[in-house]
């Protein structure tokens, strides 16, 4: 069995992740190869990972940036292995036996399909201009594998998962999404509709990238535009039915409140925004859900 990592890399170092995976591979003498692709990164990031290009088994520099679902499904066509690994750029592995946890689950359970493996941030808190982004990632998807299998499909995650290339060849990333968001829930979907099924483990990737609250809150709104899009395609929203955020937007447009619901926001949006963006304290999520809500059902009046 061979394990291809691959890591999309746009505008990060990632010389600490590709040396510590490097270290377990030939420690371990695993079948593992490592692809990089550089998504037009700016020159001083490709600079700093020029020194990779002789150290891993493929380095692609793209001309132009295509985004995060289609980079993913490009690994394809340089993978040699059984298996894809994905990691994102930006994260850090803390145990020396992080690709081994996944190989030994394939071997105890050989009809596995899709492993996700897990995220964590660091325990401590950030500074109050990186607070937003820590907390949602604190609250809402640091969850043990015990939460995670509650609800296997709406807890995965594309930062850190391995699965089987025969299956990713028939169910790849839904292409026409480029930026950020919603892309990891919808493939998940993808794969629920087509009856595959998602593993959990704790074999978690620390994430050492906490955005700032404020570029936070812009690709929060990049998200929702992408889920609107998707919302827009019957077929679409159909299979994103179960997320929290299309449910609560399903029940406001069912019993009609959408325009006073959008009115209302448009008053509250200064003050919402204020608050999530203010750092420190007892920032509540309620508060961003509502944001999130609001701006869903701005996109599609």
């Amino acid at each position: 069995m061979k394990i291809t990592i691959c890591i999309p890399v746009y505008n990060f170092d990632v010389r600490e992740l590709v040396s510590d995976l490097k270290k377990e591979i030939i420690a371990k003498d695993f079948n593992a190869e490592i692809i990089l692709i550089d998504d037009q990164s700016k020159e001083e990031f490709k600079q700093i990972n020029e020194v990779l290009q002789k150290q891993v088994d493929q380095f692609i520099y793209l001309d132009k940036n295509i985004g995060r679902s289609k980079i993913r499904n490009l690994f394809l066509t340089y993978s040699k292995g059984d298996y894809l690994l994905f990691l994102d750029c930006d994260g850090k592995v803390t145990d020396n036996n992080f690709v081994g946890n996944y190989i030994q689950f394939i071997n105890e359970n050989p009809g596995t399909k899709v492993i996700y493996g897990g995220r964590v941030v660091s325990e401590s808190n950030p500074d109050r201009d990186h607070y937003l982004r820590w907390k949602f990632a604190v609250e809402r998807e640091n969850l043990p594998v015990s939460s995670r299998l509650e609800n296997p499909y709406l807890s995965f995650q594309t930062n850190n998962f391995i699965i089987g290339k025969e299956v990713f060849q028939k169910i790849s990333f839904n292409s026409e999404f480029q930026k950020y968001g919603y892309e990891d829930l919808l493939f998940a979907m993808d794969l629920k509709s087509n009856n595959i099924k998602i593993d959990h483990i704790h074999n978690p990737i620390l994430n050492i990238d906490v955005e700032d609250n404020r570029l936070y809150l812009e690709k929060v709104k990049e998200s929702v535009d992408s889920l609107s899009k998707m919302l827009a395609d019957e077929e679409l929203n159909s299979k994103m039915s179960e997320v929290k955020l299309v449910k609560a937007f399903n029940m406001i447009c069912r019993i009609g409140l959408k325009r006073a619901f959008i009115v209302l926001f448009k008053i509250n949006k200064p003050m919402v925004e204020k608050k999530l963006l203010k750092g420190k304290g007892k920032i509540n999520l309620r508060y961003l859900d509502y944001y999130k809500l609001g701006l869903l059902l701005q996109k599609t009046e």
